[in-house]
């Protein structure tokens, strides 16, 4: 990769932001696992974070940009090109008319916006209480629990499309489904979002968020994982059919299908993507051929993957 000559343009051009050479990736993800980036970038103004996805399309370098790694597999030997950290978080009122529009920049965290707008007496982002990744990210992959979901309270976004143009597209233009959107495997860079919030009373709401974290302390494991690794088919969970397949607890290395939640593959100390990946895989197998269902990942797997790897792991 054209690293120094990057760095040397990015100078050159006045962009801010942190740059470190082969940093590796276990760092900033919440599995704790993944090789090196050849060059990572942290960036806090949005004009960085345009900044050095147009430079590195001019350049003819990959690009890929991550919130808090809370969702992704990274490969062992990380990440080809540039990786940019989002932190731009971001947050304003637009209006009070008929409810509080607010506009978030995507790298903001989703839970502590949850946390926030309860607080201040407005509703319908609580139930993202537990969520550890970033808006951006909650987007990309329609993120959603206790009966909520992103796409309920998402009126727009804007971005930076594939073509390098900014767009601003509205919620029914985005292909929300189930863990999944029109971003999910693209380039596009999500800057920002609005919300479409309701005043309700603290009380009400400051009871919802602690249940809900309650829920989450019972249900979810402690180790590092990327939370859950398969969608729920329609009509089931996939940590039941997972535990009736008789894979709860099992390991491969240092990844182990959690005995707390057998839908999280988790990281016991020194786990690497490629010990999640056989994990995945087995996982795919078993639940195939006791229940005829076959299960879709609901996590990202990202980097130099060996491309037979990715698509058996994937499941294409």
């Amino acid at each position: 990769m054209k690293g120094g000559t990057l760095l040397t343009r990015a100078e050159e051009e006045g962009l801010g932001g942190q740059a470190l050479a082969d940093e590796p990736l276990a760092r900033h993800t919440s599995y704790r696992i993944g090789g090196p980036a050849d060059l990572y970038v942290v960036v806090r103004r949005e004009e960085d974070l345009l900044g050095w996805g147009t430079l590195a399309r001019k350049e003819g370098v990959s690009y890929f940009v991550m919130g808090r790694g809370t969702n992704l597999l990274v490969a062992d030997e990380g990440i080809r090109g540039v990786v940019i950290e989002n932190r731009c978080r971001g947050v304003r009122s637009l209006t009070k008319s008929e409810g509080i529009l607010l506009r978030v920049q995507a790298g903001s965290s989703l839970s502590s916006l949850a946390r926030r707008t309860a607080k201040e007496g407005l509703g319908g982002l609580e139930w993202a209480v537990g969520i550890p990744g970033t808006v951006g990210g909650a987007i990309v992959n329609n993120a959603g629990a206790f009966g909520g979901s992103i796409a309920q309270q998402l009126q727009q976004v804007t971005f930076l499309d594939n073509r390098g143009f900014l767009r601003r597209m509205a919620v029914s233009e985005l292909e929300l489904g189930y863990r999944t959107s029109r971003f999910r495997g693209e380039s596009s860079v999500i800057l920002s979002a609005d919300f479409a919030l309701q005043e309700e009373s603290r009380v009400l709401l400051s009871e919802r968020v602690a249940s809900y974290e309650r829920e989450r302390r019972k249900s979810q494991p402690k180790e590092p994982s990327a939370g859950s690794v398969f969608k729920n088919p329609e009509g089931e969970y996939a940590g039941r059919l997972i535990e009736e397949a008789g894979l709860k607890g099992y390991r491969r290395g240092d990844a182990q299908i959690s005995p707390l939640h057998a839908n999280y593959i988790v990281n016991l100390g020194q786990a690497r993507a490629r010990d999640v990946s056989a994990l995945i895989r087995l996982v795919r197998e078993r639940v195939w051929q006791k229940h005829g269902t076959l299960l879709e990942l609901e996590i990202e797997l990202v980097g130099d993957w060996e491309s037979e790897e990715l698509a058996a792991t994937r499941g294409i």
